[in-house]
């Protein structure tokens, strides 16, 4: 088989929880079904949207059981499964295990709690990279996260390792990084993670891939859809009347994590906005957005199927 495209829309999916904080497996299968019936062109699993940070083990081997069995039916989309661990050795027995369990592609989070060196980050990347033979998105957020990774060593990286060709990028703003990226030889591709705040700059930069949220993908499905087919005034349009709300949003990391989960509730894709404590509260002035977003987009996001969501 043709190893699977990393291009397009790949939303992050949230994992919701019943009002008790117990895992909600049923609203989970019923994102995925939403989200792989949306038009994206894949989804990823455990990344920080997904709250991956506030899972057990066992929880998180029910989730990837779930996603991947959903995805089973829907085989243009790609799955991807983000190893999170922070040791080199779990993390490679990690992205062994979501590749035995069936993901197509890995997103891997570098080591960065208590300030790993630079050759400690990178030996970590290297050995991921190593132990499987599927594709792997290396993920750079250095605001969440702390971890500075250069364009020279990763491209040393991919020179190295031919399933390794593309970088999730969230820095802020992306575009520089995205076109030293593409500078040299071998080219690496970036797909532009934070909820896609920087994409007109980011696909004018040779951006592949947007990977933002789950809760309203269909904006971002149709934003690519323009992109592709040279529709730069709709494109612009509808990211420019985005714009304001994903500028108040990703404000803070909970904050934003928090809104995609009441969106999730309110559009009846889950039973629960509950977050797992630490968490945002939204006020009333956040709650107010939200309904004029909801509000504004009405007529451009799809009623969902609901199946299996608590009410």
């Amino acid at each position: 088989m043709a190893p699977p495209t990393l291009t397009g829309v790949l939303p992050v999916l949230a994992v919701p929880f019943h009002p008790d904080g117990q895992l909600d497996l049923d609203s989970f299968e019923n994102i995925c079904n939403c989200v792989l019936a949306s038009g994206a062109d894949g989804a990823l699993l455990f990344g920080i949207a997904s709250e991956f940070y506030k899972l057990s083990d066992s929880e998180r081997r029910d989730l990837r059981r779930c996603f991947l069995g959903a995805a089973a039916g829907h085989p243009h989309v790609t799955t991807v499964v983000s190893v999170t661990a922070h040791a080199t050795w779990l993390a490679v027995e990690e992205a062994r295990a979501a590749v035995a369990a069936g993901a197509q592609a890995l997103n891997l989070l570098p080591p960065y709690f208590l300030g790993p060196s630079h050759a400690d980050v990178y030996a970590h990347i290297d050995a991921v990279l190593g132990a499987v033979g599927v594709p792997v998105v290396v993920q750079y957020a250095p605001a969440q996260t702390g971890t500075s990774l250069t364009a020279a060593n990763l491209r040393a990286l991919a020179r190295a390792h031919a399933n390794f060709t593309t970088v999730k990028v969230e820095s802020q703003p992306p575009g520089r990084f995205i076109t030293e990226l593409a500078a040299e030889s071998p080219p690496l591709a970036g797909i532009v993670g934070y909820a896609g705040l920087h994409l007109p700059d980011a696909v004018r930069r040779g951006a592949v891939g947007v990977q933002p949220g789950c809760s309203f993908v269909e904006l971002y499905v149709k934003l690519w859809r323009d992109h592709r087919e040279d529709r730069t005034a709709s494109f612009e349009d509808l990211h420019r009347r985005m714009l304001p709300y994903l500028v108040s949003w990703m404000q803070n990391v909970e904050l934003i994590i928090q809104v995609e989960k009441t969106i999730l509730e309110r559009r009846g894709m889950i039973s629960s906005d509950h977050c797992r404590s630490p968490r945002w509260q939204l006020d009333t002035e956040e709650l107010a957005l939200i309904d004029r977003f909801l509000e504004e987009f009405a007529s451009e996001l799809t009623p969902p199927t609901v199946r299996g969501a608590d009410g």
